[in-house]
């Protein structure tokens, strides 16, 4: 049995919780959980009335959103490359709730470099946190929610709008999400007939840690500058919206959307 740390939520009125919202009583699996869009998910996961697994690598960051939500949230600390850690992801929303629901399929790593500044080791860390890991994550998850106790269920991967235009300084990143958003077209024709939806967003520019980190460094207020130029509503945007989006698409307001991404992007992909 896998084990996860963190108090199960109970549902009770004293936990602090809703005990309704969007996703009330859905098991719910989200990777990169630790900070930035991932956390966003996981916080908005937990109001709308979900049990949340939390998984990531920062240990730390998983630890401090426990605390935030101990009812709401468990967390497994892990590498989602890693096919023992991807499969104890999953497993361990299964050993405590019985079923899995929802995966959102987050974890990722995001450089900035152009082709000629990458190493292929760059190449093959980017591919195996947000290619490899999403098809793991993913795999695990479609063989939880379709087992004979299964009900179906609905994943969420996180792309981007480097997986559906191309961007500069983006020739390691951008592939990577191209696979996210194949990936998603692919299990969601494969897997509708079983009660699994695959849907996915993608992101412009959104203010995570990384983002705001880049306002300190040499020439990054103008790069971000120029960034929010290119996104019609002229700025960028937040984790939380990103996260109104994956509820939406975890939901069963979304119960006849699959095999869809979701721009969620101040109009960027419009232009």
């Amino acid at each position: 049995m896998t084990e996860v740390s963190g108090e199960p939520r109970d549902g009770s009125p004293g936990d602090g919780l809703p005990g309704g919202g969007r996703l009330a009583g859905k098991v719910c699996v989200v990777t990169g959980a630790a900070s930035g869009i991932g956390r966003a998910v996981a916080e908005r996961f937990a109001r709308e009335g979900a049990s949340v697994v939390a998984t990531d690598i920062d240990a730390d960051g998983l630890r401090r959103l426990a605390e935030q939500l101990p009812q709401a949230v468990g967390t497994v600390v892990g590498d989602v490359s890693r096919d023992d850690d991807a499969r104890r992801m999953i497993a361990a929303a299964v050993d405590r709730h019985g079923r899995l629901d929802v995966l959102v399929a987050n974890a990722g790593v995001l450089p900035l470099m152009e082709i000629t500044e990458a190493s292929a080791e760059d190449w093959d860390q980017v591919m195996a946190v947000d290619g490899r890991g999403m098809f793991l994550t993913c795999k695990y998850a479609i063989e939880a929610m379709a087992a004979p106790r299964g009900r179906g269920g609905a994943i969420v991967c996180v792309s981007s709008i480097s997986g559906e235009a191309g961007q500069r300084g983006q020739a390691v990143y951008g592939p990577a999400k191209f696979v996210a958003s194949g990936l998603t077209k692919h299990l969601a024709v494969e897997w509708a007939d079983r009660g699994i939806r695959v849907n996915a967003v993608a992101p412009g520019t959104i203010t995570t840690e990384r983002v705001r980190r880049l306002r300190g460094e040499p020439g990054g207020s103008e790069y971000l500058a120029a960034i929010e130029r290119l996104h019609p509503m002229g700025r960028l945007g937040e984790p939380a919206e990103v996260a109104a989006a994956v509820v939406f698409l975890a939901s069963d307001d979304a119960s006849f959307i699959t095999g869809a991404v979701l721009p969620v992007d101040g109009g960027y992909l419009a232009q």
